[in-house]
């Protein structure tokens, strides 16, 4: 049946919705059925890709509010999606507790997996001040769903991924889950003032890679994005995702 995949992480402003964009978009390139559905009450990011035509709004806001009940309404539409569809959950930081509380005290991982779906939880790793937040982030997801694969997204965009020396395949994190953790992802780095640049501005407009290299005017960037963009693919592809 689907592949569903719960973009989590309790820290804000750290890459989530980025990551949910880059799967949402590189799944596609490799001629997958992609859905998605943006479950941030603060940040609706995904759904601002207007390019993005599978993504769905859900507020699950009710008098200012979480409210765990429209928790079902996503529930019920990924159990709706047909076989080899791939779904993507983006959730924001101020519901990532809510979430998580809701998945496990309605067994929905079991619930989807007897119905034949296959359940990922992403998660990402951030480096600069919010590193240890983040670290954080994924133990408690670790601990929490023991039985789901996680797939960790490394984003040194804030900073290196290094604790005390250490890189990540040797923090603690890693020692005590790793075999829980499905793949690790590193997202490419660049030079800042080219390919950063143009990823940032990329982002900014809310533009695919598609329409980004398609709508710019200098070869150059165009050439820069799609290199990014085919080391997005083979990243993706390595990690046994399809």
């Amino acid at each position: 049946m689907a592949t569903v995949h719960f973009i989590q992480q309790g820290k804000g402003g750290v890459g989530k919705s980025m990551i949910a964009s880059i799967l949402y978009q590189v799944l596609g390139l490799l001629g997958k059925k992609v859905t998605a559905f943006d479950t941030d009450p603060v940040n609706a990011t995904l759904t601002g890709f207007q390019e993005f035509k599978e993504v769905k709004c859900l507020d699950i806001l009710k008098n200012g509010d979480i409210d765990p009940r429209q928790f079902d309404t996503l529930i019920d539409a990924i159990m709706e999606q047909g076989p080899e569809t791939h779904v993507i959950v983006d959730n924001g930081a101020s519901s990532f507790l809510a979430l998580n509380s809701y998945i496990k005290e309605n067994d929905i991982i079991g619930i989807l997996e007897e119905s034949g779906h296959f359940v990922f939880f992403h998660s990402v790793i951030t480096g600069g001040q919010a590193i240890a937040d983040t670290v954080l982030g994924l133990r408690s997801l670790a601990l929490g769903f023991p039985e789901t694969p996680i797939v960790v997204w490394l984003n040194p965009y804030f900073g290196e991924i290094v604790m005390d020396g250490m890189s990540f395949e040797e923090f603690k994190v890693y020692q005590e889950f790793q075999n829980q953790f499905h793949a690790v992802i590193t997202i490419p780095q660049g030079n800042k003032a080219t390919i950063g640049k143009d990823l940032e501005t990329m982002f900014a407009k809310r533009l695919s890679f598609k329409n980004a290299i398609e709508s710019s005017q200098s070869i150059v960037v165009r050439s820069r994005l799609q290199r990014y963009r085919n080391e997005l693919v083979e990243a993706v592809t390595s990690a046994a995702l399809v």
